[in-house]
């Protein structure tokens, strides 16, 4: 029987990168792993949903939503989120092989 790596499933079932349904997919993964990131924080700090919004100033249904990756958060909003809970975030850019040209 053969086997299958994640990437080689992924491609296959998903797209191969740089196509659009692929990117989507990239996409929808981050904002799950902040969602993550920001839940088991908060958690570790033994903090409720609503006790973590009122630090942020945002009501307890964005925290859920924030957690559960069902909204777009702005960025600023994340980044409040991690310093209400005293947590370092680092965020890295990569940039791609493509030049860059103005129209």
């Amino acid at each position: 029987m053969k086997t299958y790596g994640l990437d080689e499933m992924i491609d296959k079932h998903i797209g191969k990168r740089g196509t659009p349904k692929r990117e989507a997919f990239e996409s929808e993964l981050r904002l799950d792993l902040i969602g993550e990131a920001i839940k088991q924080a908060r958690k570790e700090r033994h903090l409720t949903q609503e006790e973590l919004g009122e630090l942020v100033g945002v009501k307890k249904s964005q925290i859920s939503k924030l957690e559960n990756s069902l909204t777009d958060a702005r960025f600023e909003t994340v980044i409040k989120v991690f310093k209400a809970l005293n947590a370092k975030i680092n965020f890295s850019v990569e940039l791609l092989n493509q030049d860059v040209r103005l129209a």
